[in-house]
């Protein structure tokens, strides 16, 4: 067995075993021990964090997370991880520990001379334009985590008017426009809601409360879930060509774009009761790009705003 590859498997295995020791390694590989510690050493260099104990019982272990063996990526490959991870710039805050600048310059200083050439070419020619993130958002690991463990969690939750404390079993977070959210189930209302993870001030685990079984519900299929058992509106918006093309970018799979061969094309689909707010300043931000057919509600509460942005000018 080459060397390389046995740094390789060795790799995987102290992966596997994360406790472990010389006489092991050297037994699995059929080498001297003396070659596993030079082997050892040359993983720590390369990053893997190792701890030795000394004693009859002692060995060796892998501290807090996992190494990955290494991964060969075509030159294109690691351009496109390169600028995936360029992309994130614009979220300040994400739900790992390591920050993406960390990672992207660990991840371009272990290029080679010739992929980093062509990164440093293509930096000013290619870019991902998105929503910027404004503050920082200190609990998406949290929320993040007690949705994969199924955990119920006690937040603070800061509105636009009040201040309240919730009981919430989150279903995951995602990011939309520059915003974080995370659809949970609420124990206080026995209902499925949207919250904004920015005005999460607090979160704690609550083990008094029994989780409820949602595994099989996720990010894909949560607008099913969520609007469940609630009043609904069918929607009709008529847009211009602009309106269209502005409409792409929204990701929202209760509404669909239906586009006609001039260009211009209209949105259909269902929202509930609840969002009629949300949906008339939606729509009124397209101005007259967008022209709301039905439903009256929704005509008639985007017509109150129009009122009440008038008022704001009357001398």
């Amino acid at each position: 067995m080459s060397k390389a590859k046995r740094l390789n498997e060795m790799i995987m295995m102290v992966n596997r075993k994360r406790r472990f020791t010389v006489a092991e390694l050297a037994q699995e590989f059929q080498v001297s021990r003396r070659t596993i510690l030079r082997d050892l050493q040359e993983l720590s260099e390369m990053g893997v964090p190792l701890y030795s104990e000394v004693g009859p019982h002692g060995g060796y272990q892998v501290l807090k997370e996992r190494i990955l063996p290494p991964i060969a990526f075509s030159e294109d490959e690691a351009a496109a991880i390169f600028f995936v991870l360029h992309a994130l710039r614009q979220y300040i805050s994400v739900p790992f520990d390591a920050e993406y600048e960390s990672i992207k310059k660990k991840f371009y200083l272990n290029l080679t001379g010739s992929i980093r050439d062509t990164i440093d070419h293509m930096k000013d020619r290619v870019d991902f334009m998105t929503t910027a993130q404004q503050e920082v958002i200190p609990h998406l690991k949290e929320l993040l985590e007690a949705a994969i463990h199924q955990d119920v969690i006690t937040i603070q939750y800061e509105s636009k008017t009040k201040k309240s404390e919730r009981n919430i079993q989150p279903i995951g977070i995602y990011a939309q426009e520059g915003n974080w959210y995370c659809p949970s189930y609420c124990f206080v209302s026995q209902d499925y809601r949207v919250f904004r993870c920015d005005r999460i001030k607090r979160v704690e685990i609550n083990d008094k409360i029994e989780p409820i079984d949602l595994s099989h519900i996720h990010l894909k299929n949560r607008f099913s879930i969520l609007n469940e058992n609630k009043e609904t509106y069918d929607i009709h918006v008529e847009l211009t060509a602009r309106g269209v093309e502005r409409f792409k970018s929204v990701s929202w799979p209760v509404l669909v774009l239906n586009k006609r061969d001039d260009g211009t094309g209209y949105v259909s689909g269902t929202f509930t009761k609840q969002d009629t707010d949300f949906m008339a300043e939606f729509f009124l931000s397209y101005h007259k790009e967008a022209r709301i057919l039905k439903p009256e509600e929704l005509i008639q509460r985007t017509k109150e705003k129009v009122n009440e942005l008038l008022k704001q000018y009357e001398l």
